[in-house]
């Protein structure tokens, strides 16, 4: 029987098609006893495959197709060949190897591809079995080469090195050069007794796959099926062949296929699976790790729980004991010291999962949960009966959670730390919209079917198919989209790329590369960061330690927040002495004003968290296991019975004590344990295991369980009916029952959010924003929410701003936030360091040409400096439009001043002096006044909102009624469905026709916290044709959609509100929220000082405190000129000049005989692309009779439309 030595698998990534489950399957179909895995330059499944083969009864082969180099691997000469090689592993001695050539080929080898050079494969040649490769390898591609004799002193080489060496022969259709190849090879057999083998290059399983690998080459090569310069295989041969067909394929050379199984024979390779491979924590004074840890933890208990009940120091016996038994004293010694150092040095951190469950890490300073409190089981964590690795997962905060990984490097040795891959596969979406691609379909008619598909996670197309009416009726009665989705099925769930875990970093005893096979990250670091290249489970599997470290933003949040507090208020605080009983806290969260805190901010969950009105940790941790699929449902129970409104009933008196803290609902995983000890007498232990047995549901094992619950139950006095019953109860909730351990922690962390942000909101909404710097949606909805709570949020500049956002006070003492300048578009956080460090030794910059002088902001181009100019950062030197006509001179005259100052030469005003107090340097920003609406447009694609007249937006949207929503977080309260009616400005316009060739619009409208999309239909247009243009402040009623996680609405009607009514009108909103959003905010805190600008940055006032003076705070009033509009102008250019000229003679002669205060603009279509421009000279009365009149003369050719310039 023939046993394949040569195939790609689903881990040759974009190349090979086969799935390890499906392949493996085909191979014992054929009755085939082994299998390899050859992979391209990787070993990346070689453990599932294994894995999966042993399960299935055939012999795994352990390979890699690797890449060689005829030079050294440490040159990088694009005229150097990369030939292929294919190498087995025999034994653990070559496995080892095989990792070692792996690794170095990736970390020293790397060029265009991971190779290997002739010094490297004589070094590690134990053990490893050798085939001459596919016709790119080095002895074929000198047959090729007609250079016979260089391929037999080669092959002689090999079989001199690596003693097992084969001559691999191969059969396959579309490759002009195989024959000759199969000829040289066959006269090197004779030459030097070197076997022949046969191998098929198989890169998919079946046959009929070959069209589908076929789609896989466009995907990795961006081509598509239509292309007949693609990348192709050209015949159907490259699957997994039965014996038959290899026989007959090689039928003049039969002994190939019999020699495949030569070399199976010679492939034992046995990995072992239950070695343990943990670090070893060195201990002092010749101590076991039992009695170190047992120290520490007695050192700890008695300084943090001097008196307690004597159940705490059994717990801690009962947990050490269970530790030890289990074999794992290293393994908490390792995260001790983890701890240890964060905690040292000012890391943020906490624990996930089921680790807060165990004292002996409370003790150790590993978690800050007491368990005891909140009734945690430990074997929930750690069983005597499981006796597997428990994980120990850790968040730090996101800004420093390199530190501790190079931290570990440091301690236990580079070659002993590595991050951990992970694979992406191809979901349902994505295999639909790659395949779309390589069939060569439009865009358009691939992305409408993707998006047909549930935006629900991990589903698949044959779900989307029943879930989807739209998708099922499409995929029946349209021949291409049918063909496309049975396209998209045969990619989906191949894996597709590979990247670093978010989390994942694995700690070995012994150097790395002597177990798993490594290679460099894809972002690297400045040392060079490594990953395995195995994923999560197989590192688990070969018994190393992986620890899960993953950046948590909001412990950056909470850690940056405290700092702020303590430069402000001269409070230190620490998250661990936060009283967890502040009403304060509570009203918040009871309020629902949670944007930014963790956990706590989708719309579903501000939803319940209003209704639950939480008045404890324990509600706030319920929540958070409750809001998941499964358990949602009785979201409304748990709030019900907790408020009164629902009878608690327990069907066993001994059901109340487990229950009664979560109002008789089973929320918690723990909850199941307890309840299977009390009425069937398991231990904790075997609890957990009948737990996640349960959760499998698989109907064979949830009778076999049943059976033994009721008879545990009645062994232990209870009725079998009512065991039956208990059964029934816990049944369901064994699946999705939360880790209460999990939850704890996780709501400690929602608690300390909630907390500052409750006691002090600008500290901690400034915090919040810098670490959502480059994420303007999380910025829209922070801001918001400051003026929502009445802390002024204070525009860019120059001389204000610093990198980040900084809190600053206004004239009346409230505590504001200053708009930091690395949030702004096209502006690098780095150039910006030279400009505040000048700043901070030279103080304001008074002019243009000073700040050219000493601003040193000659890091920036001109880009950066014309995006500072339009968020009006420079508003001091003088209006933005101006700034923009020398946006030129501001940065040549920058770049000279770098230039002198590098050279150490006298600056330029030093060299040309001074003439009649002018400085001959000086630069002449022309009179112009940008309107409010181009400003507000400005900001709005640099910021993401506008600062400038965000005061006159809310002056005129707050007035209006209390029914209308002008906020997005409203409309997201509300449950985002249903009709509604919005206030906001329209902002940008597109004009489409329907179906039946209707026309309507799709509008984005601009509110207070971000925009949404509005589709204005034809009954809407009809009814108010003249209200949909560009900077109109309108209201619109309709219904409230979410697709794809944004919200749009239909709008079934319109109207334009009337400025002069509205400014005029005393009514203002009086909703308790408007009413928070007009006041300004009181900090709570009383003792709050009069100090300096926050984060250590400089001081720009006499009496020591940062203050904001351009009067914010005081009413914004309407200027007269609030009507004030722009006429805009669209003309297309034609190809008759004369024709062009006397419609421009008849466009002026209307303007000047309606002579006013209103602006001119121009927008003209010119071949293809549209100038647009500002006719400054002409000011003209915007009536509806000249708008008429002047599309009566432009027919055609033309637009007209009238923008307020008031926003």
């Amino acid at each position: 029987m023939v046993s394949h030595l040569h195939v790609h698998t689903e881990y040759s990534m974009l190349d090979g098609l086969a799935r390890l489950d499906p392949l493996i399957k085909r191979a014992s179909e054929l009755g085939m006893k082994s299998l390899a895995i050859t992979d391209h330059g990787g070993l990346y499944g070689a453990i599932d495959f294994y894995k999966a083969a042993k399960d299935s009864g055939v012999k795994p082969i352990i390979g890699c197709e690797m890449y060689v180099t005829t030079k050294s691997r440490h040159d990088k000469d694009p005229s150097d060949p990369i030939h292929h090689l294919t190498v087995l592993a025999k034994n653990m001695e070559g496995y080892k190897n095989l990792v070692k050539l792996v690794t170095t080929s990736h970390l020293e080898g790397y060029y265009k591809k991971p190779r290997v050079d002739h010094e490297l494969l004589e070094k590690y040649s134990g053990g490893l079995a050798v085939l001459s490769g596919c016709p790119s390898g080095e002895v074929p591609s000198l047959i090729t080469d007609g250079r016979i004799d260089e391929a037999i002193n080669r092959a002689d080489w090999y079989r001199e090195v690596f003693g097992s060496y084969f001559l691999e022969v191969m059969e396959h259709g579309n490759v002009p050069e195989l024959p000759e190849i199969n000829k040289g090879l066959l006269h090197i057999n004779k030459e030097l007794n070197i076997p022949l083998v046969a191998t098929n290059d198989s890169h998919y399983v079946l046959e009929e796959h070959a069209l589908n690998h076929e789609i896989l080459l466009c995907i990795q090569t961006n081509t598509n099926m239509e292309d007949p310069k693609r990348m192709q295989f050209g015949e159907s041969s490259y699957h997994l062949r039965s014996h038959d067909q290899m026989i007959a394929a090689f039928s003049e050379i039969p002994e190939a296929v019999t020699n495949t199984d030569m070399v199976a024979e010679m492939c034992n390779l046995q990995l072992d699976f239950t070695q343990a491979r943990l670090p070893e924590f060195p201990v002092p004074d010749s101590l076991s790790s039992d009695e170190y840890l047992r120290n520490i933890c007695l050192d700890g208990f008695q300084r943090l729980l001097p008196d307690v009940p004597e159940e705490y120091k059994q717990r801690l016996d009962y947990e050490l004991e269970v530790i030890k038994q289990t074999q794992f004293p290293d393994y908490f010694l390792v995260v001790w010291d983890i701890a240890k150092f964060v905690r040292k040095n000012d890391i943020f951190f906490t624990v996930r999962g089921s680790a807060a469950a165990s004292l002996v890490l409370y003790c150790l300073g590993v978690t800050d949960v007491d368990p005891m409190p909140f009734n945690l089981v430990f074997e929930r964590f750690l069983n005597l009966e499981r006796k597997e690795m428990p994980d120990i997962d850790m968040d730090f905060q996101d800004d420093r959670r390199q530190e501790v990984i190079n931290y570990c490097s440091s301690r236990y040795g580079r070659e002993h730390v590595a991050h951990i891959i992970t694979f992406g596969t191809f979901g349902a979406r994505q295999s639909v919209r790659d395949a779309g691609r390589a069939l060569g379909m439009t865009l358009d008619s691939v992305d409408r079917v993707a998006r047909m598909i549930p935006e629900k996670l991990n589903i698949n197309i044959d779900t989307s198919l029943v879930e989807s009416e739209e998708l099922k009726v499409l995929y029946e009665s349209h021949i291409e989209t049918k063909h496309l989705i049975e396209t998209a099925k045969q990619l989906e769930g191949v894996t597709r790329h590979k990247s670093v875990h978010a989390a994942g970093v694995v700690i070995s005893k012994e150097p790395l590369d002597t177990v798993v096979p490594l290679e460099f990250t894809s972002r690297g670091d400045e040392i060079g960061a490594v990953m395995t290249q195995y994923a999560m489970d197989p590192v688990a599997a070969l018994g190393l330690l992986k620890m899960d470290f993953l950046g948590l933003t909001n412990l950056s949040v909470l850690a940056n927040a405290l700092v702020m507090v303590e430069e402000n208020h001269g409070l230190s605080i620490r998250l661990q002495e936060i009283p967890l009983e502040d009403q304060n806290t509570f009203d918040l969260l009871s309020r629902g004003e949670t944007i930014g805190v963790f956990q706590l901010e989708s719309a579903g969950m501000v939803r319940y968290i209003k209704e639950l009105k939480p008045n404890s940790i324990n509600d706030v941790a319920a929540m958070i296991a409750l809001y998941r699929p499964g358990p949602m449902d009785h979201i409304t129970t748990f709030i019900d019975a907790k408020h009164g409104r629902r009878e608690v009933r327990y069907i066993h008196p001994a059901l109340k004590d487990i229950l009664e803290e979560t109002y008789g609902v089973i929320v918690y995983q723990d909850q199941v344990l307890h309840i299977a000890r009390e009425f069937a007498g398991y231990t904790l232990g075997e609890a957990d295991i009948v737990r996640k047995a349960m959760g499998k549901k698989v109907p064979e094992i949830m009778a076999e369980e049943r059976d033994k619950f009721v008879e545990g139950a009645q062994a232990q006095g209870y009725t079998e009916e009512l065991a039956d019953s208990v059964f029934m109860l816990v049944e369901p909730f064994a699946g999705y029952a939360f880790n209460k351990a999990h939850s704890v922690s996780y709501g400690l962390v929602s608690y300390w959010t909630a907390y500052l942000k409750a006691n002090f909101p600008a500290e901690y909404m400034a915090a919040f924003m810098n670490s959502y710097i480059g994420k303007k949606d999380r910025l829209i909805s922070a801001i918001a929410d400051c003026r929502r709570m009445g802390i002024p949020v204070f525009p860019p500049s120059v001389n204000s701003s610093f990198q980040e956002f900084t809190i600053e006070k206004t004239i009346e003492g409230v505590a504001g936030i200053r708009f930091g300048l690395a949030a702004i578009k096209n502006v690098g956080s780095e150039a910006l360091g030279p400009l505040i460090e000048a700043r901070s030794e030279h103080g304001k910059f008074e002019t243009l040409e000073n700040f050219c002088k000493d601003g040193d902001i000659g890091s920036l181009n001109r880009k950066s400096i014309e995006c500072l100019i339009m968020a009006g950062c420079l508003d001091d030197f003088g209006d933005r439009g101006g700034l923009l006509e020398v946006a030129e001179k501001i940065n040549a005259l920058a770049q000279q001043e770098k230039t002198l100052r590098d050279s150490s030469q006298s600056t330029m005003f030093d060299m040309l002096g001074e003439v009649d107090g002018v400085s001959l340097a000086a630069i002449d920003v022309p009179l112009s006044s940008t309107s409010d609406h181009e400003k507000r447009m400005w900001e709005v694609e640099l910021m993401g909102m506008s600062l400038s007249s965000s005061g006159h937006l809310a002056n005129v949207m707050s007035k209006m009624d209390n029914d209308v929503h002008i906020m997005l977080s409203q409309i997201e309260s509300n449950g985002r469905r249903g009709r509604s009616t919005i206030g906001g400005q329209v902002s940008t316009i597109v004009d489409r026709f329907t179906r039946d060739n209707k026309p309507f619009k799709v509008i984005t409208l601009e509110m207070l916290d971000g925009s949404l999309e509005a589709v204005v239909w034809e009954d809407a247009l009809k009814k108010n044709p003249d209200i949909w243009d560009p900077g109109k402040i309108v209201t619109v009623t309709g219904t409230i959609r979410e697709r794809d996680g944004d919200i749009t609405i239909s709008v079934q009607e319109g109207s334009e509100v009337d400025l002069d009514q509205v400014l005029n009108s005393e009514t203002i909103r009086t909703s308790e929220e408007e009413k928070q959003m007009q006041k300004p905010y009181e900090t709570p805190v009383k003792d709050m000082t009069n100090g300096s600008v926050s984060n250590g940055k400089e001081n720009n006032s006499e009496n020591g405190s940062s203050v904001h003076s351009d009067g914010l705070g005081k009413e914004n009033g309407i200027s007269e000129t609030a009507n004030k509009k722009k006429l805009v102008l669209f003309i297309k250019e034609t190809e008759h000049p004369q024709h062009d000229k006397m419609l421009l003679d008849d466009v002026k002669r209307l303007l000047l005989g309606s002579a006013g205060s209103d602006d001119v603009g121009l927008e003209i279509e010119s071949r293809g692309s549209l100038v647009v421009m500002d006719w400054k000279p002409v000011k003209v009365d915007a009536s509806e009779e000249l708008q008429q009149n002047l599309k009566n003369a432009l027919g055609d050719y033309g637009d007209v439309s009238v923008q307020s310039l008031m926003f």
